[in-house]
């Protein structure tokens, strides 16, 4: 088999260290992790003293090779986020070499060479990528530009500040001109300078320009390769069938002779909570599984339904749970105030559900097991699948692949430690493939939330304060196996303990109440998404209250954010906002610091039929800083705001008996053509230092549209989804 599993642009860690090992070549090192004081630190050393085991020295870093090709090692997976071709452009920007001159390789499994500081592990998530990797890559490439100036300058006498660097080569003085690959060895001997000046950014040539993806040709023709694609030899499929409670256990198998006599099939493999089958084909494996008689024992969780879960969080809802931030005193601004104003939102559970399912490659051997998988958090699954097949962490060997979809669901790894369980049973590599309905059923879904809101206000009824109670499971606790000290889960509280509005007195608390049997993880937008609906909800009816304009309104309660107030003006420009519109439509609207960017979208429902409705335009504005390459900003706008709308017209998981009822898209409805409109996407032209985007479209549109819903109807719903309320059908 082939290291190269991912497509022809990408090429794998330890293809790229063999080949150094065979080639001399000039490898530009920058360190990333927060333990290290300075944000970037190389070292330039000769390509041929490179083996398998090199990495341990180098974290992502920049290779040319005696071709003059350019790889770099990415500390970030794509998930169809063009994250990658960021990178790409951040190193060809200062190395001075065209894009299509560079390939990206996978960074492996180690949390001391590629932590992000900002996530403080390892993981592609979060929306921190760019910002992450902004300044040290971009040194990394301006690094190894300096060193090959100065290699071309010793060699042809003269000073460095008359040489400079273009479209791969060196030029110098008096019309010399040197290919990089044919200075990398004697660049390689140079040390880096330590101080290494960054390009303006009125002189980038490819930043901040369109430019097309990496991986974007590879995925039209089909030579991608992700997971489910992948063939290894001696390989069988594999597939599952899972206890449907969460919790319980596998009691009994009966009738593995019936299933055995399917044609392709292999192995039956019994699992604490689960039994797999292995055969030629995922078909023959789901026949297989049907064939089976499997008896469960559910466990304590068997009982339980949405409407239990529901009472009990609203229930809770009403508690004190700890203080998550306390500004003033809302106590006394509440029992002072001129009025009140309260409200409720609640927020249900949500699958991930990529286009991608659940699929993972393993093979152990008694010396190593090998893992070919697309996963968010690969240090994490490498540490755990070293303690299911019980090998050291360093006998685990993971090559990261393209994903089809992650969402937050791949920084989850228990599909894989069922996969290497599988394959530790077995003497032949597996690709353990779940099917859509296992898929959906044994998600680690989004918490449902209660939020409870109560406004000081004054005699204008603008807020002077208010409390903000959060309840709902603690993603944090589960993912990280606890809370800190003060016992606040900080994802839940993003943006509801810092809202973007000025509020002398205020003060949220977050009473943690986790589900019985519901496994809960990150879901795109995490924490800012959840608080981002309650808190421009609740803003939203305080303007009607106060019978004043929705965007006014917020712009004189922002006075101390003007990118906020920036993004929220442009997109009431683009959409006409002090314009009318015919009875039975309206506009709504909804503004957010997020990730470190800002983003207001603004709904336009218009009505059709008796009761239904349309979204007839949906306007985006984003300031997400410098915009590294505008097209994958517009697109991962376009694509998380439609996620988004997706979620709060139609998504809910619901419980029956312990189990999950929504089993395939037929019962989880995703927006559809029909249903869509066009993501109008305006990026605010900035200097400033590029903000998260993969995350920020899907931020604040289930907000634009229950506020839009109000507008057009009159009608204020506070739960999701909106297909409950009727005006928008499954």
């Amino acid at each position: 088999m082939s290291d190269n599993q991912s497509s022809p642009a990408l090429l794998s860690r330890r293809g790229l260290l063999k080949g150094g090992a065979a080639l001399s070549g000039l490898i530009i090192s920058a360190y990333l992790p927060p333990m290290v004081s300075r944000s970037f630190a190389a070292d330039v050393v000769k390509g041929a003293n490179l083996g398998d085991g090199a990495e341990k020295g180098y974290g992502a870093f920049v290779r040319i090779d005696h071709t003059g090709a350019v790889t770099v090692i990415s500390p970030k997976i794509e998930m169809g986020q063009g994250v990658q071709t960021g990178i790409a452009m951040m190193v060809a920007e200062e190395l001075e070499v065209p894009l299509s001159q560079v390939t990206i390789a996978e960074a492996p499994p180690n949390a001391a060479l590629y932590t992000d500081p900002l996530l403080t592990f390892q993981a592609t998530g979060g929306s921190t990528s760019t910002r992450y990797t902004w300044e040290p890559l971009r040194k990394a490439g301006a690094g190894a530009r300096m060193v090959l100036i100065q290699a071309a300058a010793l060699r042809w006498n003269v000073a460095p500040s008359l040489c400079r660097a273009e479209n791969g080569r060196v030029l110098g003085p008096n019309n010399q001109s040197a290919g990089y690959g044919e200075l990398v060895d004697a660049a390689a001997a140079l040390p880096l300078p330590t101080d290494i000046p960054l390009k303006p950014i009125n002189t980038f040539k490819l930043l901040g320009k369109s430019a097309q993806r990496l991986d974007t040709p590879h995925k039209v023709n089909g030579t991608a390769k992700f997971t489910i694609d992948l063939q290894v030899p001696g390989m069988l499929i594999a597939s599952t069938r899972t206890c449907p409670v969460s919790g319980g256990t596998l009691r009994n198998l009966k009738n593995e002779a019936a299933a055995k006599a399917i044609a392709g099939v292999r192995d039956v493999v019994r699992l604490d909570n689960a039994v797999a089958v292995t055969a030629t084909n995922f078909w023959a494996c789901q026949q297989a599984l049907n064939a089976l008689d499997i008896e469960w024992d559910m466990g304590p969780h068997a009982g339980l339904d949405s409407a239990k879960l529901d009472k009990s969080l609203f229930d809770a809802s009403a508690g004190d749970g700890v203080f998550a931030h306390k500004a003033g005193d809302i106590a006394s601004a509440l029992k002072n105030a001129s009025s009140r104003f309260e409200a409720i939102y609640e927020q249900p559970f949500l699958s991930h559900s990529p286009l991608e399912p659940m699929t993972c490659v393993a093979h152990v051997r008694a010396d190593e097991c090998e893992l070919w998988v697309g996963c968010q958090a690969p240090g994490l699954a490498q540490m755990g699948a070293a303690k299911v097949c019980g090998l050291p962490v360093e006998k685990v060997v993971i090559h990261n692949q393209l994903i089809g979809g992650g969402f937050g669901r791949r920084l989850e790894s228990d599909f894989i430690f069922q996969a290497v369980d599988i394959a530790r049973k077995l003497s032949y590599p597996i690709k353990l493939i779940w099917s859509r309905e296992e898929d959906m059923t044994h998600d680690r879904y989004r918490p449902h939330y209660v939020d409870r809101l109560n406004a000081a206000l004054d005699k204008d009824l603008r807020p002077v304060g208010w409390e903000h109670r959060i309840a709902g499971a603690s993603v944090v606790a589960a993912y990280l196996g606890g809370l800190p000290a003060d016992g606040v889960d900080f994802d839940a509280v993003e943006v509801a303990k810092d809202p973007i509005y000025t509020l002398k007195d205020l003060q949220v608390r977050y009473i943690r109440h986790d589900p019985e049997v519901i496994p809960v993880s990150w879901w795109r937008g995490v924490g800012p998404l959840r608080s981002t609906y309650a808190v421009e909800c609740f803003i939203d009816e305080l303007a009607h209250n106060a019978k004043a304009d929705p965007v006014n309104y917020r712009l004189g309660l922002m006075q101390s954010q003007p990118r906020a107030q920036a993004v929220l003006r442009k997109a009431a420009e683009i959409t006409g906002w002090d314009k009318p519109l015919p009875a039975g439509s309206g506009r709504g609207v909804a503004v957010s610091a997020v990730f470190g960017s800002f983003v207001a979208t603004i709904v336009e429902l218009e009505k059709q039929g008796a009761k239904g409705l349309r979204i007839k335009r949906l306007v985006t504005v984003i300031d997400c800083g410098f915009a590294n390459n505008p097209t994958s900003v517009a697109s991962q706008m376009e694509g998380g705001t439609l996620f988004g709308l997706s979620a709060a017209l139609f998504n809910e998981i619901l419980i029956e008996n312990g189990q999950v009822q929504q089993t395939n898209f037929h019962q989880y409805r995703q927006i559809r053509m029909s249903d869509a409109p066009p993501v109008e996407v305006h990026i605010v032209d900035s200097v400033e230092s590029p903000g998260g985007v993969g995350e920020t479209g899907a931020v604040p549109a289930a907000a634009a549209l229950v506020n839009a819903l109000y507008a057009a109807t009159g009608v204020r719903e506070r739960r999701l989804p909106l297909s409950r309320s009727g005006y928008f059908t499954v």
